[in-house]
């Protein structure tokens, strides 16, 4: 869902603003696509089409293998029905290009046997895709782990990063989805184009840098972000009471707290966060999960996830703070004029919707890229405050209460304020007719459009 959203919200402004039609093509296995996929494959306009390509199977896999592998293998085992869909298409429809996910380049070969420049939609930073493009060189260059690194990595127009803080996936170099990472970095050269949801403004020495390597195989970029819900979707849908509740707190008074859809923390964690909150004497807006085996080794669970917060506090926050189990309508929670301040998983769909929003951040990774988002937001844009990790890994109640105090009360949260605040007005501006965003759209629309001869 983290990358189908933003790829959908670039097909809506696409046929919006050029006049194509688009088709989806989504490699499924048995049980998928899941409700919310089809929910919001199923709201997009009669322009936008959808084909279900044919389940595969991955029953030659362990129960224990990792997600992205099972991704991957997804992809590959989905080529042959994405070419008997290309087929038919091709017979009926002029095909100006074939964009991929950043995990789909194995479908290039299918776009060159019919003649079609392929594209990557790239849902995450330019730093990130630096990394991507620049992996198949550290890979030769480095025989050690990334984290095992002396010195910080430089990459090109990026601030300096650890090798701890480089993305899961880079973390162990003999996992399969190490192997499987490299591969597909290796075929990125292959594109065509690279579609990047971020703004030149907000990475301007990034994405130079990547313009102006000298280096011929790397692709064109185009930068057109931020692309994001605009929350009508879930408009005069407040289940969980959130809005009414926000309307009567103080303007910017309110840290709202949420790592996202697939974000969780382990009960040891989810204490200390709570006891901060209640330390740092802030009202805050928190969406709680269960305690999940995906994050720090923590007990998967289907109880109510109110349940696992400590004795009585709901009661001492009462007035103060409001606890909401699993859900809340997160971007007119960010678009409220209560809200000051946004505890995040640093995702890049949230980190943008915070952007569009000029709401400031606590970064909070918990795991993917999110450490290297994590390190742009607060030593590059300034717009960020990130909480010291203890040696047992986990963030204490004082040092939450510290830096949501220091967000919503503190000169240095002030100074983030004024930043976001000022990445806000860029962001919308890029969006504008003559913004730099909309311009490489229109670079693309143009290509594409000689493509199919109009």
């Amino acid at each position: 869902m983290g990358h189908l959203i933003p790829l959908v919200e670039f097909a809506k402004q696409f046929v919006l603003l050029h006049d194509f039609n688009i088709t989806f093509t989504i490699p499924t296995i048995e049980g998928s696509p899941t409700n919310a996929q089809k929910e919001i494959l199923d709201s997009l306009p009669k322009c936008i089409d959808t084909i279900f390509l044919s389940p595969v199977s991955l029953d030659d896999l362990s129960k224990d293998t990792k997600v992205k592998t099972r991704i991957y293998r997804t992809i590959l085992l989905s080529v042959p029905s994405l070419h008997e869909a290309l087929k038919l298409l091709t017979s009926t429809n002029p095909i100006a290009a074939l964009v991929v996910d950043l995990f789909g380049t194995d479908a290039f070969d299918v776009a060159r046997q019919f003649n079609l420049p392929s594209y990557i939609f790239f849902p995450s930073t330019a730093m990130v895709l630096s990394l991507f493009l620049h992996l198949p060189e550290l890979h030769e260059l480095n025989s050690c782990e990334y984290r095992e690194l002396p010195e910080p990595m430089k990459l090109p127009g990026c601030v300096p990063i650890h090798g701890k803080d480089l993305m899961d996936s880079l973390q162990d170099r003999q996992s399969k989805v190490y192997t499987w990472t490299l591969y597909h970095s290796r075929h990125f050269k292959l594109a065509d184009g690279i579609l990047l949801n971020s703004l030149m403004e907000m990475e301007a020495d990034t994405i130079k840098a990547l313009k102006e390597s000298g280096d011929p195989s790397v692709p064109p970029i185009y930068p057109i972000g931020p692309l994001t819900q605009d929350g009508s979707k879930d408009n005069g849908a407040d289940i969980s009471g959130c809005l009414r509740w926000l309307n009567n707190q103080p303007i910017g008074s309110v840290v709202f707290v949420s790592f996202g859809s697939g974000g969780a923390l382990p009960w040891e964690q989810l204490n200390e966060l709570a006891l901060g909150l209640e330390l740092s004497g802030q009202r805050f807006l928190w969406v709680v999960k269960s305690p999940n085996a995906t994050y720090l080794g923590a007990q998967s669970t289907g109880e109510d996830p109110l349940t696992f917060l400590p004795k009585g506090f709901l009661e001492w926050t009462k007035g103060r703070g409001l606890v909401v189990p699993s859900w809340a309508p997160q971007i007119q929670v960010l678009n409220h004029v209560s809200t000051g301040g946004f505890v995040a998983h640093c995702g890049w769909n949230s980190t943008l919707e915070s952007v569009v929003h000029g709401v400031p951040l606590i970064a909070w990774p918990l795991h993917v890229e999110q450490k290297m988002n994590a390190v742009s937001l607060v030593e590059d844009l300034k717009v960020a405050l990130r909480p010291k990790v203890e040696k047992n890994r986990i963030v204490g109640r004082v040092e939450v209460a510290r830096v949501v105090k220091c967000l919503l009360e503190g000169d240095e949260g002030k100074r983030i304020q004024k930043q976001m605040r000022k990445l806000k007005d860029t962001a919308t501006n890029v969006l504008s007719e003559e913004g730099s965003s909309r311009r490489s759209l229109s670079e693309v629309a143009h290509r594409w459009k000689y493509q199919v001869g109009i």
